[in-house]
């Protein structure tokens, strides 16, 4: 039977999961919780299914014009209807975006982003670990370099092929990092003292073992390269890489009921207190993956420079749309996901960002939401508002909860400024889904006539616009 918590009717095993392992730590009294967590979903829910009933009124006015004008229409004639039922709002005055307290992974720092379901453990935690890599191991598993001149792919290892990966590597070096008067290509009995950066600066700091060098940290471009050293000879060369993962909840992943949702929900738990293990068997051996600790190394004079070993990671909740069993209103409605989404997603982010905190994914004390498949300014505006009511029920301070406002439904990209300014204290970036995007242009355009096909759409006035 489902619990009752101030009206709210919860699945005992979603129940069982918040109260004995989401709340302990965070600070949170359970009470408060469940009495503001009820309140949120009794005000929200209604606006959340009426902003939905908007989206089927816009798309019947739509239906119908296109059955009126037929596949011919005037483009001047059909944009005036759009702003005409409001489906494109008038655009503001410019604005400047005022977003505090972004952690330098989205701030400062370019680099890849990972997108990985969180419901599954394993992937979750190589995307986390993602942060650095062996290039070595990237340039002979792939097609950077040729299967040419004896250097296939097989199941034993390839000599040839692994010295073209290791001469890739040292050329990346010498115009990266280079040194002075020499190459890496050879370089050996190499050492701090007289290692002769071209430019000095780029030596972030260095480890040894013993009176052996063992690491060299170098930088470029405000990104990091360690090289791995053993008897002074270059063993491997590590990049700093994925500094960002989404962590789904949405589009990888098909978690709907009580059960489904523990999973997701209980695997984010882990990330975020930094615990999350899963044993795999690789070679017939079973390994334990975990998160990667921070890396310490030797800076000037001495210093102790911390790198970070995990990217940094985003959740992304379920947009407006779908609905959960696992929670119903007091009216018997099953609860919008995306509200489920955001408050558990949030209450489990603070052991990372809350009062006792780790402080191991965002040290700024940020958490960062990624949301899907709004349909323009007033959604954006309603997904902003659900952020203010979670931070309000948790303790959070105003905006700590970051948006990543996904650009794939046409009401959104047509309506872009306006997206940003309902958000502009809280975006942090504007990410495209193009197999979304087209996807919608088909739905709301369905009565216009027959698509394109999918080699020329590719090249469509409309597809340009928007990449």
């Amino acid at each position: 039977m489902p619990i009752d918590r101030h009206g709210l009717k919860v699945d005992p095993l979603l129940d069982r999961f918040i109260v004995e392992e989401a709340l302990p730590g965070t600070g949170v009294d359970a009470e408060v919780f469940w009495r503001g967590f009820a309140a949120f979903v009794h005000d929200l829910a209604p606006e959340n299914r009426a902003l939905l009933q908007v989206r089927d009124e816009m798309q019947a006015k739509i239906d119908s014009w296109h059955k009126t004008h037929g596949p011919a229409f005037d483009p001047q004639a059909y944009t005036a209807f759009l702003k005409s039922i409001g489906y494109i709002v008038p655009s503001g005055p410019d604005f400047a975006i005022d977003v505090r307290h972004v952690d330098a992974e989205i701030a400062s720092l370019a680099g890849p982003q990972l997108v990985v379901p969180v419901m599954n453990a394993r992937y979750a935690l190589n995307a986390a670990n993602a942060r650095w890599g062996s290039l070595y191991d990237a340039l002979y598993g792939t097609d950077a370099i040729a299967e040419t001149d004896g250097a296939e792919r097989g199941t034993a290892f390839n000599p040839a092929r692994g010295e073209k990966a290791v001469a890739w590597a040292m050329a990346f070096l010498d115009r990266a990092v280079p040194l002075a008067g020499r190459s890496w290509a050879g370089a050996d009995k190499l050492a701090v003292a007289t290692l002769g950066l071209r430019d000095p600066r780029q030596l972030a700091g260095h480890r040894h073992a013993g009176d052996t060098l063992t690491h060299l940290l170098l930088r470029n471009n405000g990104l990091h390269i360690d090289v791995v050293l053993k008897a002074g000879i270059i063993a491997d060369v590590r990049l700093e890489s994925a500094l960002t993962v989404i962590m789904d909840c949405e589009d990888s992943v098909a978690a709907v009921d009580a059960e489904d949702k523990v999973q997701v929900y209980r695997n984010w738990l882990g990330l975020m207190r930094g615990d999350l293990s899963e044993t795999v068997v690789k070679n017939g051996r079973p390994m334990s993956r975990t998160l990667n600790p921070d890396m310490v190394y030797d800076g000037d004079n001495n210093t102790p420079v911390t790198m970070r070993g995990r990217a940094l990671m985003l959740v992304r909740n379920v947009g407006h749309l779908m609905t959960t069993p696992a929670i119903q209103d007091r009216d018997g409605n099953d609860m919008p996901e995306g509200l489920m989404d955001a408050m558990m997603t949030s209450l489990i982010a603070l052991h990372d960002i809350g009062p006792k905190g780790r402080r191991a994914n965002s040290p700024v004390g940020s958490m960062y939401i990624v949301k899907p498949k709004m349909h323009g300014p007033a959604e954006v505006a309603f997904a902003v508002k659900t952020l203010d009511r979670v931070e309000d029920v948790l303790g959070l301070a105003r905006n700590s909860i970051k948006i990543g406002i996904m650009d794939e439904e046409r009401r959104t990209t047509v309506n872009l400024k306006e997206c940003i300014r309902a958000a502009r204290q809280r975006v942090v970036f504007i990410n495209t889904g193009f197999l979304d995007r087209t996807g919608d242009e088909m739905h709301t355009s369905m009565e216009a006539g027959p698509m394109l096909r999918k080699g020329d759409m590719k090249s469509a006035a409309w597809i340009k616009a928007y990449e």
